[in-house]
């Protein structure tokens, strides 16, 4: 059974109140009071209940976290980054994942609210009804860019991340440049899309929906759609991938084929994971800060908790071409 306040109170016969004091560091608790309530909470090995303590205080000193897939490298850096940076501040995270469903969002945010979090980061799939306006603690968006009314967001470019890739494959000399994506309807995976269109469009290629395919965000869903690509008789000789997972899938596919990557077969990525950097890989892609983008969510979250009257912000940060070896 835990050890609580009225165990040490008992113990040293005072009141609840005044071991309360001394746990707290009160100025008027003496030292000499201080030291013998630290000394049986030593002994006793109390720890204590930063729940309950925070609920008198009407703050808890804990975040939520909602991010679609933990196994992703680009959200696990995400993860990371937040983590450290509210650690610094002595807040805690509870972490929810959201497994790309829109319902387990709106779920866990109710959890959530329902644990007395001081608020939440979440990473949004961006598709389905995301209910943030009655939601009344502090709400960071990361990762992806929608019409959220007066949120606080920290999110990249992912329309001009795709633009950026394809007019890289355009400029390597290829003719005919497939998109692979993730989830149709998921915010940044259209966003990727449209900057794939506007590349071809400046460039004088018609857009063939034949080498558009999506599926979902993993390196299977990549692998199963090149492979069904291949038997259908198209062979591309670009592919730009929604994320460095998906163009992982492409690789694999395209080798098994027994496509020269870069020579036959171009392939571009999208988050920069740390996979992308192995020699055996180099891959191609569009640098996110995830990082940054973790830290900025963090800082943008405590700020508002500190201060809830300040007003919103948002920060679109740019993406950037990482040149590697698949293209």
């Amino acid at each position: 059974m835990a050890v609580t306040i009225k165990d040490i109170a008992k113990i040293l016969n005072v009141s609840f109140a005044t071991v309360s004091k001394a746990l707290s560091d009160r100025d008027d608790i003496s030292e000499e009071m201080k030291a013998k309530v630290r000394k049986v909470a030593e002994e006793l090995n109390y720890k204590p209940n930063y729940i309950a303590r925070g609920l008198v205080k009407n703050e808890t000193k804990t975040i939520g976290l909602i991010i679609p897939d933990i196994t992703n490298p680009f959200y696990s850096e995400i993860a990371m980054a937040i983590e450290e940076t509210v650690n610094k501040e002595g807040y805690s995270v509870f972490l929810c994942n959201s497994n790309w469903k829109n319902s387990s969002e709106n779920d866990y945010i109710n959890l959530l609210i329902s644990k007395k979090v001081d608020g939440i980061i979440i990473a949004p799939i961006g598709e389905g009804n995301l209910r943030l306006e009655s939601v009344d603690i502090p709400i960071v968006i990361v990762g992806t860019k929608k019409e959220y009314n007066n949120q606080n967001y920290v999110v990249i470019d992912d329309e001009k991340g795709g633009y950026l890739a394809v007019k890289h494959l355009i400029k390597q000399n290829c003719k005919k440049i497939m998109f692979i994506g993730g989830k149709e309807n998921v915010q940044s995976n259209k966003q990727r899309l449209e900057g794939y269109k506007r590349a071809l469009i400046e460039n004088n290629f018609e857009i063939d929906e034949k080498y558009i395919r999506n599926g979902d965000f993993k390196q299977e869903s990549g692998y199963l759609i090149m492979k069904k690509v291949f038997n259908e008789g198209i062979i591309p000789d670009g592919v730009f991938a929604g994320n460095d997972l998906l163009a992982l899938g492409v690789m694999r596919a395209a080798l098994e084929f027994g496509l020269r990557i870069p020579d036959e077969i171009k392939i571009v990525g999208f988050d920069d994971i740390p996979f992308a950097r192995l020699p055996e890989i180099s891959l191609t892609t569009i640098l996110q800060p995830k990082y940054k983008m973790g830290q900025y969510a963090a800082s943008m979250l405590l700020s508002k908790i500190k201060n809830p009257e300040i007003k919103y912000e948002n920060i679109i940060l740019k993406p950037k071409l990482i040149k590697r070896n698949t293209g």
